[in-house]
């Protein structure tokens, strides 16, 4: 039995047909913004019966026009003939207008074993439990297409989640069946930028100077000290200072620019170690002519011993 309406008729062995489309706001059926579940005239319901129909009824929704695809349940078997009506949010994703023409067929899709969700703001995440919530909504749906977004209401506000991903095939039935869920992170969310490294702090000028004025090296700018131990008393005043002690220390020590060496006598002062070929000769006799006058000195001064030369006294008183 072939039934038409409006031009266009059952064929076959299945259930096609074009339908006008209206958003659910048309009847008085707000519970039809909630899940994926359309209404269908009541023709419909009797070709579908002749056709063994297996249940639950699932349909693929197609904008031939936009060449845009989803699927869908049925509600109910009570709109007029000739026209359908189907949640806002599913004509949103057809690109359809109202009284646009749609096309229905009848399908079979494998039961569900894993969905990638994402939704559109972060504000979902932040209910006190989005998982709760979206258990409760999907009870509304039969079938998830990927590339579909659906609509979860939830407090007087309505969030937008896009299916992103399904196993094993682009479309799957839910019902009575237990599906993997996965979040994918929201389309507004941002990573937290990485704090940026602080640039070192810049140097103390003061610290700057005081490290420029420090005094450089110099070597041999350290006091003399006599071989002997004894402390030197005639240090020239002059020759305190680092820079001519350097400077002579140099000069004692710098050999004779000829091809033959010329040995020449050093500078010598008290009190001053003195580098060069004479400078322990000089240091010698520094020690013994002192050493030789000290000891002859005394022995001209010491008068000489006389013996007898006491007071005489008589054994008889």
């Amino acid at each position: 039995m072939n039934m038409y309406f409006e031009g266009y008729g059952y064929r076959g062995s299945t259930f096609e047909q074009t339908y006008r489309c209206y958003p659910a706001s048309f009847i008085d059926k707000p519970q039809l913004e909630s899940g994926d579940k359309i209404i269908m005239p009541p023709s419909a319901l009797d070709r579908l019966a002749s056709l063994h129909i297996e249940y639950p009824m699932l349909f693929e929704v197609r904008n031939t026009a936009a060449e845009r695809t989803s699927h869908c349940g049925v509600l109910e078997f009570i709109a007029e003939e000739g026209m359908i009506y189907m949640p806002y949010w599913m004509m949103q994703n057809l690109l359809l207008q109202e009284g646009d023409m749609v096309f229905i067929k009848n399908a079979n899709l494998p039961k569900g074993t894993y969905v990638k969700l994402q939704p559109h703001t972060t504000d979902f995440l932040d209910i006190s439990n989005p998982k709760a919530i979206l258990e409760k909504t999907l009870r509304n749906y039969s079938c998830l297409t990927t590339g579909d977004s659906i609509m979860v209401a939830y407090n007087n506000k309505k969030y937008y989640i896009d299916i992103v991903e399904t196993k094993p095939a682009s479309a799957i039935s839910i019902i009575e069946t237990d599906c993997e869920v996965d979040f994918a992170p929201p389309l507004d969310y941002k990573e937290p930028e990485r704090p940026k490294p602080t640039a070192p702090p810049s140097a103390d000028p003061a610290a700057e100077a005081q490290d420029e004025e420090e005094p450089k090296f110099s070597p041999f700018t350290g006091p003399g000290r006599r071989l002997d131990g004894k402390p030197a008393k005639d240090l020239d005043a002059s020759s305190s200072s680092p820079a001519k002690r350097q400077a002579n220390a140099t000069n004692s020590v710098q050999p004779s620019a000829a091809s033959t060496p010329q040995i020449t006598a050093p500078r010598k002062t008290t009190g001053k170690l003195v580098f060069g070929s004479g400078g322990s000769q000089s240091s010698k006799g520094t020690e013994k002519v002192p050493d030789k006058d000290a000891k002859e000195d005394p022995k001209k001064e010491e008068p000489k011993f006389s013996a007898f030369t006491g007071k005489k006294y008589s054994l008889k008183g």
